[in-house]
């Protein structure tokens, strides 16, 4: 049986910073809650790749 697929988001914090998290029990609350939400992603590389693209493009503060 194959491991299970992980899926990976970038959230908006209300401060205006973005956070990498896995999707899983306790943060899945967090993923909902959030005005915005990038993802699913594959791998944290990819979700990290992408909050700095967004850092970048000035949609997100730097933490």
């Amino acid at each position: 049986m194959p491991p299970p697929q992980e899926e990976w988001y970038v959230i908006k914090l209300d401060d205006g910073r973005c956070q990498v998290v896995l999707k899983s029990a306790p943060t899945l609350g967090e993923i909902e809650a959030s005005a915005q939400v990038w993802g699913p992603f594959p791998t944290q590389g990819e979700a990290i790749a992408r909050r700095v693209g967004l850092i970048r493009a000035h949609r997100c503060e730097p933490s």
